[in-house]
């Protein structure tokens, strides 16, 4: 429950520090008072979004804290899961900075606005007159349906699926858009891949068959030129070898005397040996140099084909070819493993179907079996509400396409008269007659799924007099079990209350500050009766006061 509220710099409240208590609660005021005020505050707690325009003074932050008492309402679960510190009276505060940031905080660890607002809606209920509006719309008319149900678990579990479900489908249309694109230049890329890889191309090839083709194509000049340096080194008559033979002969005789010369000798030595091997190293190449016209054709042939696909995929070497003929390989792998992903995906999704499909059905099943009683328990509340006549009849449609919420589609339909056949609720249905209608409902939800606090913010709008007091009673009984806060403008529920507190307007120097405290049993009298009053508050209206309070 609610314990205790304080607000800082938030619209016309510049201060408020406020004490609640359990059972039936009303806060009652003077349009304009603040009262609408307060429950914007307290809604920033709960995770609800705000901006800067809620600073009455723009220098400085607003800060909203709220106080709760949570014993006994099974959250240990969510403050483990959130990393949070479990307090059986935990302490919610929200900032507002002037720059516009928003921080929160649960018992002073920080937390995201999502982590607040799901421990808000597990703390308080807020039933605002919007929300009164809500009830024309199907979904909300849904949600009410699964709130009564109270199985959670199902929506839950069907959400997940239905989730799952789109995901997939999202995945597998993507993956077939990107196999079809693929696919388009397949046929294109195994043109090509097969090209290189029929042409078998190696590192280095095309400088190797160049080199080759040159040597081949001037063999004769080659062997010319080389059979002239043999004449020199060894074949002619007079030649290089046979003398440098008789020049190291007469150096060596003449070394027997020379130590030096010794030297000189040696050199002639490895000179000779040098050019032996040169003459023998040059006549085995001349004996294989042959001028061979298939050879040269098939490297032309060769040379051509690897030049072509040079030019043709725009690459300077036989390496960037070979690197191509990988990445069209790959590519090739990509689009196969594309069509394998793609019925991994559609067989998962036949799985997901079936489990989602076996979810709604259930689902559906919870809601269809609770609405014969939802239907009764809204008309005998009705009933005690001053509508005995009053018909609610809820239609209930299995559809046969899945959506987030499920299968079902429902219409609350609603007739207040003997006679009237039942009708879509906002074709019918009065503000009072609204209002009454969603106070029964609140009744019975939170009968089955019991929140420590539900604040009505004029759950009374359209109605007065006898139904007036009778929704007090619901309120009061409501109160049995849970805090419930009651912002309103008819004296009749006032009265019900356990406590009283009195919205308020001050005069400041340059503007107005609206407050909230609580009233005395004597102050309550006299505020009652001012609610009974035009003007002036009479003793009558004194005496009706302590009549109702009594009552």
């Amino acid at each position: 429950m609610l314990l205790h509220l304080s607000i800082e710099n938030y619209i016309l409240i510049r201060h408020l520090s406020i004490d609640f208590e359990d059972g039936f609660s009303v806060i009652t005021g003077e349009t304009g008072a603040g009262k609408s005020i307060l429950v914007g505050a307290l809604g920033l707690v709960l995770g609800q979004r705000a901006d800067v325009l809620v600073l009455h003074d723009k220098t400085t932050k607003c800060i909203v804290e709220g106080t709760f008492g949570i014993k006994s309402y099974g959250l240990e679960t969510f403050f483990a899961q959130n990393d949070l510190d479990y307090e059986t009276i935990t302490t919610v505060r929200r900032e507002i900075t002037p720059q516009g940031k928003s921080r929160a905080f649960i018992n002073d660890t920080p937390v995201n606005l999502q982590v607040l607002k799901e421990l808000g809606d597990k703390l308080v209920d807020i039933h605002s007159q919007n929300q009164t509006l809500e009830l024309n719309e199907a979904s909300f008319q849904l949600s009410l349906i699964d709130s009564y149900a109270a199985r959670p678990e199902l929506l839950r579990s069907y959400t997940i699926l239905y989730d799952k479900f789109n995901k997939l489908q999202k995945d597998y249309q993507a993956r077939v858009e990107q196999f079809n694109k693929s696919s388009a230049d397949r046929d294109y890329k195994q043109f090509l891949y097969d090209e290189l890889q029929h042409a078998a191309i190696k590192p280095a090839e095309l400088e190797e068959a160049e080199e080759e083709l040159r040597i081949l194509t001037h063999a004769e000049e080659i062997k010319s030129k080389l059979f002239a340096v043999l004449g020199l080194l060894g074949d002619n008559e007079v030649n290089i070898l046979n003398q440098l033979s008789v020049i190291r002969q007469t150096v060596a005789q003449a070394s027997h005397y020379s130590t030096a010369l010794s030297q000189v000798n040696d050199r002639l030595e490895s000179s000779f040996i040098e050019l032996k091997d040169l003459d023998n190293e040059l006549r085995g190449y001349a004996d294989k140099i042959q001028y061979d016209t298939a050879r040269i054709e098939d490297l032309t042939t060769r040379t051509d084909l690897i030049n072509h696909l040079l030019q043709k995929h725009k690459v300077h070497e036989t390496a960037e070819l070979l690197e191509l003929q990988q990445k069209l390989l790959q590519d090739l792998g990509e689009n196969d493993s594309l069509q394998l992903q793609i019925k991994e995906i559609e067989s998962e999704l036949a799985q997901v179907r079936s489990e989602i499909e076996h979810a709604a059905i259930e689902l559906s099943q919870s809601r269809k079996k609770v609405i014969p009683d939802i239907e009764s328990e809204i008309m005998k509340k009705l009933a005690e509400l001053g509508m005995p006549a009053a018909i609610i009849s809820i239609a209930h449609q299995q559809t046969n396409e899945m959506g987030r919420t499920g299968i079902d589609k429902v219409l609350f339909m609603f007739s207040a008269n003997k006679g009237s056949q039942p009708r879509e609720i906002q074709k019918v249905a009065s503000g009072g007659e609204l209002s009454r209608i969603m106070l029964a409902v609140k009744s019975l939800v939170v009968s089955r799924n019991m929140l420590p606090t539900i604040l009505f913010d004029e759950i009374d709008s359209g109605v007065s007099g006898e139904i007036a007091g009778r929704i007090g009673n619901i309120l009061h009984h409501m109160s049995a079990n849970m805090q419930v806060i009651a912002i309103t403008h008819l004296p009749q529920i006032a009265g019900k209350c356990r406590s009283h507190y009195l919205a308020y307007k001050l005069d400041g120097n340059d503007s107005a500050f609206s407050s909230l405290r609580k009233l005395s049993n004597e102050e309550r009298i006299t505020e009652i009766a001012r609610m009974l009053s035009d003007d002036t508050i009479t003793e009558k209206a004194r005496a009706a006061a302590v009549e109702l309070i009594r009552n």
